[in-house]
């Protein structure tokens, strides 16, 4: 987790921030004053923090909810990795164009059950988040995690994808290669993947570039995420020519984990430490093992052809219609 000399706020962290400062000054004082204890007052500030964290992130708007997963400091794919598989071997490549930094994978021990992890990586400073594309997955990089998930079919094993994508690399090239059809073809082969896929939203979960990786068994939500076909910015330059309409967008989109729950296109709400996962990664990984862990002791019993005809009918029946 960020230190506080190099933790990022954003604008509803104003008050977070302000209290922050306090504490760091009394640390400093307390180091050049060794005689005066100021034990009491940091504290007291530190309970302060807490409890504003709580309260600011109790009633999030949509909007909100938007910038939380967007935060600087948030865990990225890596992080959870980290924290969560042991024994993690990452596997390059999709055989055909080349290495796309933006998908990360490879195998790793899940509480001794060995399993493939599959996630978009978007980079903790400028240079890296260059390199891997803000996490904006060219064909390849659908490529590579199908060859990912074809792999852990051949021996067995199950499958956990972690989303955090402002969508697909738009450019003319990604469209050259195939951007359309690498993330049809995924969706299609997902949908008929013999093994448990288990799916988890921890960022940005934006349109196709998240239903690459987003098929599966289980579709898990972190608690400040969003999902939805379109980003607010870019749904408020559509409809009113203008970004500035974008708290407006984020609303009527219905896009928080607890819209997509209540529509039943996730399936479960995992809690994150209060005031959002960047605050606490070991803590948010630990959630989120605890949820991944039990998901794969449930799924793993099903026989594949159960379990398939399971996921087919999971996605048929998601949408809402009349005739």
């Amino acid at each position: 987790m960020p230190e506080f000399k190099n933790r990022q706020f954003i604008e509803f962290e104003k008050p977070i921030k302000d209290l922050h400062e306090q504490a760091a000054q009394l640390k400093e004082m307390a180091e050049k004053n060794p005689r005066v204890d100021y034990a009491d007052a940091i504290r007291q500030i530190e309970d302060s923090i807490v409890e504003k964290r709580k309260e600011i992130t109790k009633n999030l708007t949509p909007w909100q909810q938007v910038q939380l997963s967007r935060h600087p400091d948030r865990p990225y794919s890596n992080a959870y990795i980290k924290r969560i598989f042991t024994d993690y071997i990452e596997l390059f490549g999709d055989r055909n164009v080349r290495d796309d930094k933006a998908i990360v994978g490879g195998f790793g021990l899940l509480d001794g059950e060995t399993v493939m992890v599959i996630g978009h990586q978007k980079g903790i400073n400028t240079k890296m988040r260059q390199l891997r594309n803000f996490g904006m997955a060219n064909p390849e990089g659908y490529r590579k995690a199908l060859r990912l998930m074809k792999l852990a079919e051949k021996f067995n094993k199950p499958v956990v994808t972690l989303i955090d994508t402002p969508g697909a690399f738009p450019g003319a090239e990604a469209e050259e290669r195939g951007q359309g059809e690498a993330i049809a073809r995924n969706i299609f082969e997902m949908m008929r993947l013999r093994v448990p896929v288990i799916c988890v939203i921890i960022g940005e979960g934006a349109s196709g570039g998240a239903l690459g990786i987003g098929v599966g068994d289980r579709v898990l939500m972190l608690e400040n995420t969003w999902y939805t076909v379109i980003s607010p910015e870019n749904c408020s330059s559509i409809l009113w020519r203008s970004w500035e309409k974008k708290e407006v967008a984020a609303e009527q989109l219905k896009l928080t984990s607890r819209d997509m729950k209540s529509f039943g296109l996730v399936d479960e709400i995992v809690a994150e430490p209060s005031g959002g996962a960047h605050w606490n990664y070991e803590e948010a990984a630990a959630s989120l093992k605890q949820h991944l862990v039990a998901l794969v002791k449930e799924l793993k019993p099903i026989d594949p052809d159960v379990r398939i005809a399971q996921r087919i009918e999971k996605y048929s029946k998601m949408g809402f219609w009349s005739e």
